[in-house]
């Protein structure tokens, strides 16, 4: 360490080892940098982060959705059971129509004929 701050302590500082063009062209380019480039990347990466946290938003309101539609379907598979048994009942309404048919058939021909047994 001690030989670089002995080197650096040497230079002279009015000695130019390079043309003048060379230090307004770094001039120039560090002036364009800094008042172009950085601006527009600060303007950019703004943009870029607005953009994140409207995607997360509407993430988040997509979540709250499909949890609230997962609640509400989740009946669905009851819904089918119940079909199910209903289907059946239908079945068995049916059988007790068909008898209930038949019975009444027996009592009004024992009505038609006046006896009770």
């Amino acid at each position: 360490m001690g030989y670089i701050m002995n080197y650096i302590q040497g230079i002279d500082p009015t000695a130019m080892t390079l043309p003048l063009i060379v230090y307004v062209i770094w001039g120039g380019t560090l002036l364009v940098i800094l008042v172009v480039i950085v601006p527009l990347a600060v303007f950019l990466l703004h943009r870029t982060l607005t953009a994140a946290w409207s995607i997360r938003r509407y993430m988040a309101d997509m979540l709250a959705g499909g949890v609230g539609i997962a609640e509400n379907t989740s009946s669905i598979p009851a819904l089918n059971d119940t079909i199910a048994v209903a289907t059946d009942m239908v079945n068995t309404a049916k059988a007790l129509e068909d008898h209930s048919g038949a019975l009444g058939e027996v009592l009004a021909q024992r009505a038609a004929r006046g006896t009770t047994s």
